[in-house]
């Protein structure tokens, strides 16, 4: 294990200790851990009076996250209020308001989940439950993230998935990634969409995947076959950031056009909600900087009547963070993506919890009830990891 420590002094804050509420705080955050590999990382906050909480940044590229989680995020947070999530949340984003981009929320997402876990094990409730929701079972969409698989391939997979653990619903890729207009190979979009009809039969949900694969024009073409043969769910059709674009598909269509799973800037939020680029938001726990955040485009969506599916595109904490919002929101969707992808396609899955929370029966997972998130990371697979650590100098 690679270890690095800091330790930062409220006095090397400068103007910024006026809004800290330090000294008198009776539970300060005084330790951020992070524990991490290329692929993905865990934060570990430790407050004043010895209370921890485990989150996670965002997936991929990891080890640079921890390292802007550190540096950009670290400083601003130790002393704070370790229960004034939004708060802490609202004040980093305000100090670092020359870096605006990706990796500072994908770093902030791991402060904002291991404070809800915090909080949730000092109050002995659930996050579901902080959030005002109560625990149950959801039903799943099984999600596939290949391109790379023939139709009658994926067809196979999905009858099999279908037979063992119950999923009725099915999510497969369309066109190729931002590949203006291109298919993965000529011929697979016409092929895969009416043989997964035809051998999942009527009673499946089936939803595609488009990445960005398309100019509006060919969206639509691609979207009427989708609507021929009863796909409910067309995702990102266009390149995510042309709404305009995606918004000439979504009033063409019938069908939901979905999106929003790359956006973390509110301000883009609001216009994608108030002009109704989609039919239902996509926001990502973990890109958009955690849940308190996700709670307000969540919010946002429900004022304009619009239903919230969250994109949780791998089984690592993302999908438990989705979980547990989606048992608390007012306009959650019909379904929680599910991964089906298994250490053969991302390895570095394996092993990262004691305890799987991710039990799939008759299509269905259960939120978790115990307190906080309600997982162990595995204490393994954190004597691997690069370690960090940010502590508060008293």
């Amino acid at each position: 294990m690679v270890c690095l420590e800091t330790e930062i002094s409220p006095l090397s804050w400068g103007c910024a200790l006026a809004h800290v509420p330090w000294p008198n705080c009776p539970m300060k955050i005084a330790k951020l851990e992070t524990f991490t590999n290329a692929f993905v990382g865990f934060v570990r906050v430790t407050s004043s009076s010895g209370v921890e909480g485990w989150g996670q940044l965002s997936p991929y590229n990891a080890d640079i996250t921890a390292t802007i989680f550190h540096r950009q995020i670290a400083p601003h947070a130790l002393g704070w209020d370790a229960l004034d999530i939004d708060g802490v949340v609202d004040h980093v984003l305000r100090k670092e308001h020359k870096f605006p981009g990706s990796y500072i929320f994908r770093a902030l997402s791991g402060l904002d989940t291991a404070l809800w876990d915090l909080r949730g094990k000092l109050e002995g409730k659930s996050v579901c439950r902080l959030l005002g929701g109560e625990p149950r079972a959801l039903r799943t969409y099984a999600s596939s993230m290949r391109r790379d698989i023939t139709p009658e391939a994926e067809a196979d997979r999905f009858a099999a998935l279908r037979d063992r653990y119950g999923f009725d619903a099915f999510k497969f890729r369309v066109g190729r990634e931002c590949g203006k207009d291109e298919d993965e190979w000529p011929g697979r979009t016409e092929a895969i969409v009416p043989l997964l009809r035809q051998r999942l039969r009527d009673q499946m949900t089936l939803l595609a995947d488009a990445n960005g694969a398309y100019s509006p024009a060919k969206a639509i073409a691609v979207g009427r076959l989708l609507e021929d043969h009863g796909i409910e769910h067309f995702e990102e059709p266009c390149p995510y950031w042309e709404l305009g674009e995606t918004k000439e598909v979504t009033d063409a269509l019938t069908l939901n056009v979905t999106g929003g799973e790359q956006d973390s800037l509110m301000p883009i939020w609001r216009q994608m909600i108030g002009m109704r680029a989609v039919d239902v938001v996509q926001p990502d726990v973990c890109y958009m900087g955690g849940i308190s955040r996700t709670l307000a485009v969540a919010r946002l969506a429900s004022e304009a009547g619009l239903v919230c599916t969250p994109h949780c595109a791998n089984l690592s904490m993302v999908t438990l963070f989705t979980m547990h919002l989606l048992g608390a929101i007012d306009n959650a969707g019909p379904y929680l993506e599910f991964s089906i992808e298994g250490y053969d396609y991302y390895p570095w899955q394996e092993s990262l919890f004691r305890k799987s929370p991710y039990d799939v029966v008759d299509g269905r997972v259960k939120i978790p009830d115990e307190p906080g998130w309600g997982v162990e990371i595995s204490p393994a697979w954190l004597d691997r990891a690069q370690y960090q650590a940010s502590t508060l100098a008293l």
